[in-house]
Order: structure tokens, then C-alpha cells, then sequence
């Protein structure tokens, strides 16, 4: 003790303080019967045990994915958890309950992220990606890569944080240009990527540069008709 300091026992005393703060929300929380309510109707509408056992096991499936051993029913078990928790789980958690929008795009979304897999499906049998020639790769440091991760998982979650109304049904006059986005985006997605394999040898990483198609405008159509994606659901919610 008598080597504290006077600024170590400032930070003693702050650390106290959060922890007494936090133990007594923590108490009133569990005394509240309201929180017990919104627990038990959030529960019942949305079955967060589905969530969280399909993340795991998507993440199984993911690590058996990167040594070639995952299935064709894992790799779709893969994408499936990951947009649970990107379309789903963040509205079920602000509302309650689910209808709408979501429900759309968590379809959209598996629709979009498939076609270079049908793509490599039919121009090589199965669904790996292809060894291929490294001076093609881009270096990404690692943490700029699980950046860009974390900012599309704190997106979607404020996308829903701030975007509460899923009682508007998606159809109807009034949402037809959020269609017409999706319709957008769609295209251009697809015509990226048929361009991208008819002009080169490979889908996932091309031998020339492509400079066609939409690569005449676009200098990366396919991570911009991503972006354009992400951008809808966010308008949309």
C-alpha cells in the first residue's frame, strides 16, 4: 500500500465506481419485472438458441471450409449463419419480433452471394476455389481485413438500431425504388461476374485484366455492387 500513488488510487477508486454502478443495474434488471416480459415475448418471437447454434456450427463448417473438407450443405450452412446475423438477428433483437424487410434480405443476400459460386459450380464442378498464380494477389494487412468485418457487422446492427418500423411490409408502391435497387444491384452483380469468367481463365482470380462490360465504368463492379447491397438493406430498414 505504501507504494500507491495518488494517481493509482484514482484509478482504484474509478474502477470501484464502475463496478458498483454496474452490479446495481445488473440488480435492477433482474428485479425488473418489465425486463422479464421483454425477455420472454423476445424469446418466444425470436429463437435466439437457433441463432447462436447455427453460428457455431457455421463456424465449424467454416474452419473444415478452409482445409477443403467442407460439404456443399456446410458451405451453405457458412453463409447462411453468417447472414442470420447480419439480416436477422440485429431487428430481432431491437423489436422483438421479425416481419418484412428482413426477411427479404436474408434471401436477397444468399441469392447475391451465390452467383460466382454457381459460376465456379459450372466451370469446375464443385465449389473450391482454384489454385492460382500468386502474383494476382492483393496484400491486405490482416487487421484492415477484420476492420472492413467489423464495420459491415456494426452497420447492419445500426441499420437496425436506428431503422425500428419492420411492420412496413415491402411491397406496395412506396418501396418499389428499394426493389428497384435490389433489381440494380442484382444486375449488376451478375454482369460483373459473367463478365469476369467469360474474359478470363479463372472466377476467382482472373489471368488479365477485364475491361469490359461493366469494367469499362466500374473499376471493381462486383465490390460495388456489394457496397450498393449493403446500402439498400440500410435504406430499406
Amino acid at each position: 500500500m505504501s507504494q500507491l500513488t495518488p494517481l493509482d488510487v484514482c484509478k482504484l477508486f474509478g474502477v470501484a465506481a464502475v463496478a458498483i454502478a454496474a452490479v446495481k443495474r445488473a440488480v435492477n434488471l433482474v428485479f425488473n419485472p418489465f425486463f422479464w416480459i421483454y425477455f420472454s415475448w423476445t424469446w418466444l418471437f425470436w429463437p435466439w438458441f437457433v441463432a447462436v447454434a447455427g453460428g457455431v456450427y457455421g463456424i465449424y463448417c467454416y474452419r473444415k471450409y478452409s482445409r477443403g473438407k467442407a460439404s456443399e450443405f456446410e458451405q451453405l450452412a457458412i453463409v447462411t449463419s453468417a447472414f442470420t446475423w447480419l439480416t436477422l438477428v440485429p431487428p430481432a433483437y431491437f423489436n422483438g419480433l421479425l416481419e418484412g424487410w428482413p426477411f427479404v434480405f436474408f434471401f436477397v443476400y444468399h441469392y447475391f452471394f451465390f452467383f460466382n459460386v454457381s459460376i465456379r459450380k459450372r466451370l469446375y464442378f464443385d465449389f473450391y476455389p482454384r489454385a492460382h498464380d500468386p502474383k494476382w494477389d492483393v496484400s491486405v494487412p490482416n487487421w484492415y481485413r477484420a476492420l472492413f468485418l467489423v464495420g459491415i457487422v456494426v452497420g447492419h446492427w445500426l441499420a437496425a438500431f436506428e431503422g425500428p418500423e419492420l411492420h412496413l411490409i415491402p411491397g406496395g408502391w412506396s418501396n418499389v425504388w428499394i426493389w428497384s435497387l435490389i433489381m440494380v444491384t442484382l444486375f449488376l452483380h451478375y454482369n460483373a461476374s459473367r463478365y469476369l469468367s467469360k474474359y478470363s481463365e479463372k472466377v476467382v482470380v482472373p489471368t488479365a485484366v477485364v475491361q469490359f462490360g461493366p469494367y469499362r465504368w466500374i473499376r471493381h463492379p462486383i465490390y460495388a455492387s456489394t457496397m450498393l447491397l449493403f446500402f439498400t438493406y440500410f435504406v430499406a430498414l
